[in-house]
C-alpha cells in the first residue's frame, strides 16, 4: 500500500507554497509589472502538475519504472547541461553570465533539478552492485572501487559549478554522494580520506572564484562576532577581519526572523518582501514565512519536512531490495539537507547558497522534480514492508 501520510504532508507543502507565492511576491510583482496573482497561478500550476505526476508514479510498479527512468534523466540531464552551454540567450536563461535554464513557450526548465533525481538512481544502482560486495576488503580495494564515482562527481563539478556557476548544489550533491556511500556500507576510513579530498576542492574551488570569495567575506562579516565571542580575547583580535562587505542578505534575513517573533507579523503584513531583499518568495523564503507566520508557524512547517523525512526513512529501512533502500536514503539526504542548508544560510550559520527549499520555493522545476522524487518513493513503499 502506498505511504497515505508522505503524500498528504507533500500535498501540504505544495499548497502552502502556493499561500506564499502569493504572499511575498509582492514587490517583484510591482518591479515587473506583473499582474497580481502571476507568481500564484504559475506555482499553482507547476503544484497541481506536481501532485499529478506524484500520484501517477505512485501506482507504477517501480521495478519495471524506476532505474529506466532514473537513467533518462542521469545521462539526459549530463547531455542538456552541456550542451545548453552553447546554446544562445533566446534559449537558455543565464544568472550572473552562467546559463542555468533552458527557455520554453511558457516556463523555464532547469536541469540540475532533474539530474538530481538521476544521480541518485545511478547511485544507488550502482553502489547496490559494488559496496554490497567489500566485506572484509582492504582500505585500497575499497577505494579502487570508488574512483569511477569520482569521475562522475568531477564531470557534475564541471557542468554545475564551472560551467552553471552553481557551488551550492554541487555540496549538496557531495553530501549525497558521501551518505550514500556510508549507507551502501564502505567503511568509515574511506569516507574520512574522501571528505578531506572533498574538502580541498571545495577551497579550490571558492579560491578561484571571486564571487565565491565575496560570498565568503560577506558571510563572515555578520559571523565573526558571534564566532570570535567563543575565544579568547587576543586571537579574537587576531582572527577578525576589518572593512568587509556589509552581510546585506544575511542581515534582512535576521531581521525578518526577529520581526516575526512567535506568532508573525501575519499573512501579507510582512516587510521583508518589500524591496529589502530580492525575490523572498524564491531562495529565503523560509525568512519571509518567519516573519509572517513567525516561529510558531515555522515550526509547523518544519515538523512537516521533518516528518516527511522520517517517513522516507522508514520507507528505506523497510525495503528489502537494496537499491530501493538506497534512492529512498538519497533522496532523505537531497531533500532534508537542502532544507538545511537554506535555513542555516538565513540564519547566517553558513554562506547563503542559493538552494530552494523542496516544495516550498518559487519555481516549477524544483516543485516538479521534488514531486518526481517523492513520486518514485511513494511506488517503491508498495514495496516495502510498512506494518
Amino acid at each position: 500500500m502506498v505511504d497515505r501520510l508522505l503524500f498528504i504532508i507533500s500535498v501540504s507543502l505544495i499548497t502552502i507554497s502556493i499561500l506564499f507565492s502569493y504572499s511575498l511576491s509582492s514587490f517583484a510583482i510591482l518591479y515587473y509589472d506583473y499582474g497580481e496573482f502571476h507568481f500564484m497561478l504559475r506555482q499553482m500550476i507547476a503544484g497541481v502538475l506536481g501532485v499529478l505526476l506524484m500520484w501517477g508514479i505512485s501506482r507504477c510498479n517501480p521495478d519495471n519504472f524506476v532505474l529506466r527512468f532514473g537513467f533518462i534523466l542521469f545521462f539526459g540531464g549530463i547531455f542538456v547541461m552541456f550542451m545548453m552551454h552553447f546554446l544562445p540567450e533566446s534559449l537558455a536563461t543565464s544568472a550572473g553570465g552562467a546559463k542555468r535554464w533552458i527557455r520554453l513557450p511558457f516556463f523555464s526548465l532547469a536541469p540540475v533539478e532533474f539530474f538530481k533525481i538521476g544521480f541518485v538512481t545511478f547511485l544507488a544502482w550502482s553502489f547496490s552492485r559494488k559496496f554490497s560486495l567489500l566485506e572484509q576488503k582492504s582500505l585500497k580495494e575499497e577505494f579502487i572501487t570508488f574512483l569511477p564515482y569520482v569521475v562522475v562527481f568531477l564531470i557534475a563539478v564541471y557542468l554545475i559549478a564551472i560551467l552553471q556557476n552553481d557551488l551550492g548544489q554541487i555540496v549538496l550533491l557531495g553530501t549525497t554522494l558521501a551518505i550514500m556511500m556510508i549507507f551502501a556500507g564502505s567503511s568509515f576510513k574511506l569516507f574520512l580520506y574522501l571528505l578531506s579530498g572533498a574538502f580541498a576542492l571545495f577551497i579550490v574551488v571558492i579560491v578561484t572564484s571571486t564571487h565565491r570569495i565575496a560570498r565568503v567575506k560577506t558571510w563572515w562579516a555578520g559571523a565573526q562576532d558571534l564566532i570570535l565571542s567563543f575565544f579568547p580575547q587576543s586571537i579574537a583580535n587576531s582572527l577578525r577581519v576589518e572593512n568587509l562587505p556589509e552581510p546585506y542578505q544575511i542581515q534582512h534575513s535576521l531581521n525578518a526572523i526577529v520581526n516575526g517573533g512567535i506568532l508573525g507579523e501575519g499573512l501579507g503584513n510582512g516587510l521583508i518582501k518589500l524591496g529589502f531583499l530580492s525575490e523572498v518568495h524564491t531562495d529565503v523564503i523560509l525568512a519571509g514565512i518567519a516573519e509572517e507566520v513567525g516561529f510558531f508557524g515555522l515550526f509547523c512547517i518544519s515538523v512537516l519536512f521533518i516528518t516527511l523525512i522520517f517517513r522516507i526513512l522508514k520507507i528505506a529501512n523497510r525495503c528489502e531490495n537494496n537499491m530501493y533502500y538506497l534512492f529512498c536514503s538519497g533522496v532523505a539526504v537531497i531533500l532534508g539537507f537542502s532544507f538545511l542548508i537554506n535555513a542555516f544560510g538565513i540564519s547566517g550559520l553558513i554562506p547563503i547558497k542559493g538552494i530552494a527549499v523542496p516544495f516550498l520555493s518559487y519555481g516549477g522545476s524544483s516543485i516538479l522534480a521534488t514531486s518526481i522524487m517523492v513520486g518514485i518513493v511513494l511506488s517503491i513503499s508498495k514495496k516495502a514492508k510498512m506494518a
